[in-house]
Order: C-alpha cells, then sequence, then structure tokens
C-alpha cells in the first residue's frame, strides 16, 4: 500500500527511489560521488512529509537528470535515521561525493525547495542534462522573483565549481547589490578574475552598482522637478533628475530626461548625458525596449 503523497521504487525513470538501511551506501554514499542525492526522510504518520515529498519530487524531477532523490521511512530504517541524527521530520540531507553538503528541516515553501535543488544541482556541477549554465538561468529566475539570498546562495555555489564562470559571478554582484549589500558587491566585483573582467556580465554589474550607488544620493523628485519647471536650462539638476527617476524605478523616464539634457547640450560636463545613457544600456538587457529604443534616438542625434 503506497502512503498518501508518496511515490513507489523507482520513479521517473529511477530519479526519486525508496531507499533502505541495506541500500543507502550504495544508493546515496556511492552514488553521490557521481551526482549529487538529496535524502528525503519521512514516516506514513507524518503531515507535512505528504506536502514536502511531492513537491520535492517535483523539483528533482524537474532538473532532468541534474540530481536523485532518496526517501527513508524512518520507522522502518531507525539505524540510518539515528546515525544522521534526525531528531524530526521531514528532515532533507543532500550528498555530495558520500559526504552531506545541504539540508533542512520541516516544511518549507515550494519556492524555497525549488532553491535548495538548485543548490544541490550547482554543487554538483550541474551534473547529467544539467549544467553549471541551466543552475545559472535558475538563478537568475531567483533573482527576478525577488528571492536574492536564494540567488546568491546558487551563484556562489556555481563559482565554487567554475570560480571564473562570468555569468555566475555578474549575478552574484547583482544579488548582492538587490541585497542593499554595496560595498561586497564592489569587493566581489574588484575580484573578479582577470579573464572575465571585460566580460558583458560583469560589465552589466558595474553599471548596475554604478546606478545604485547613485540611488543612495539621489535627490527628492519632487524637488528636482520643482527646479527644472523653474529653469529648464538647469542641467545638472536635470541629471540628478533622471538619476532619482532611475533610482525609483522609472529606467524608461529617466532615459527620456537624458535625451532631453543631450539634446540641449551634448558636451555638458564632459558629455555627462552621454555617459549616463551608457551606465544605464549597460545595466539592462541589450534587448530590453527601453535599450534599443534609446540607442536608436541618441544615434539620430549624435548624427543628425
Amino acid at each position: 500500500m503506497i502512503e498518501l503523497g508518496q511515490t513507489p521504487a523507482p520513479s521517473a525513470d529511477g530519479l526519486v527511489n525508496d531507499v533502505t538501511e541495506a541500500s543507502f551506501m550504495a544508493d546515496v554514499v556511492e552514488a553521490s560521488q557521481t551526482i549529487p542525492v538529496i535524502v528525503d526522510f519521512w514516516a506514513p504518520w507524518c503531515g507535512p512529509c505528504k506536502t514536502l515529498g511531492p513537491q520535492l519530487e517535483k523539483a528533482v524531477i524537474a532538473a532532468k537528470g541534474a540530481v536523485k532523490m532518496a526517501k527513508v521511512n524512518v520507522d522502518e530504517n531507525q539505524g540510518i535515521a539515528g546515525q544522521l541524527r534526525v531528531q524530526s521530520i521531514p528532515t532533507v540531507y543532500a550528498f555530495w561525493q558520500g559526504q552531506p553538503i545541504d539540508g533542512f528541516q520541516g516544511a518549507v515553501p515550494e519556492s524555497e525547495i525549488k532553491a535548495f535543488v538548485d543548490r544541490v544541482v550547482a554543487a554538483g556541477g550541474g551534473a547529467a542534462d544539467g549544467g553549471l549554465d541551466d543552475a545559472v538561468e535558475a538563478a537568475e529566475e531567483m533573482l527576478t522573483d525577488g528571492q536574492a539570498e536564494d540567488a546568491a546562495q546558487t551563484f556562489q555555489a556555481i563559482l565554487g565549481e567554475e570560480p571564473a564562470h562570468a555569468g555566475a559571478y555578474g549575478g552574484l554582484v547583482r544579488a548582492l547589490i538587490a541585497l542593499d549589500n554595496l560595498d561586497e558587491a564592489e569587493a566581489t566585483l574588484n575580484g573578479a578574475p582577470a579573464e572575465i573582467a571585460e566580460t558583458p556580465e560583469l560589465e552589466a554589474a558595474f553599471a548596475q552598482l554604478e546606478l545604485a550607488k547613485q540611488a543612495q544620493n539621489a535627490g527628492p523628485l519632487g524637488d528636482l522637478q520643482a527646479a527644472l519647471e523653474a529653469d529648464p536650462n538647469d542641467h545638472q539638476a536635470r541629471l540628478d533628475y533622471a538619476q532619482a527617476l532611475y533610482a525609483g524605478g522609472q529606467a524608461e523616464a529617466a532615459v527620456d530626461e537624458l535625451l532631453d539634457l543631450f539634446g540641449r547640450d551634448k558636451e555638458w560636463n564632459d558629455g555627462a548625458a552621454k555617459a549616463q545613457l551608457f551606465t544605464i544600456f549597460d545595466a539592462l538587457k541589450p534587448n530590453d525596449p527601453i535599450v534599443l529604443n534609446g540607442r536608436r534616438k541618441l544615434s539620430s542625434m549624435i548624427f543628425a
């Protein structure tokens, strides 16, 4: 009889298996030499286990072979649970190369489960059909979804496998910026390996860091707008206003103000308007409509 929420073994092409004390060494310790193995300690009477188990299986299967899952019924395998000091359930451990490398206890949100699996995959070097680039993509999704802490941990795990991975390095810097750890972000950026220092990923991270620093000193939008209304040719006020707009999440409006400033005086303050535009363009994705439209308008103004 299969308990609600539990999966028979083997499952999903062998990615999820029921494991006993007799098979733990082969199915977990030895198997983890080549691919990370996540171990789910559960029991039939455990309510939270019935929720966590299927969610964990779903995340493991979604990793497409980059990680495996072993399910251990603690009622039937008390010895192994005792050896690993499992004091409450559900408890989840991740094994890599024979050693536990990560874990958690209790039911957690599905987003945290996905982040956990992504970290484990990254720690294993993106084994099987996965890859470090897939792990970077997953971490980028976390960052987009506002899970900056999980994203930073995943980027760090990737860098543990490939210290010169430009995508992970730039991602880590941007995650630190999102966490408002600007000093750490700058130190991380300054410590980048020389061979990736000029990659687009790090250039984008550098641009975002510069904009984040500006945001710390951005003046009140209302005051700057009033200054511009009083004197439309107050170039410094317009530049400050554009910086404040970007800091407030209004990137398109910021670009418009900078284009206006460039049109009024291309050379003002050593071409400050154009320099600020390029910083914004570098910080955003190359195919962002704001970048595409902004570059087109700037080019037409330069060559007019």
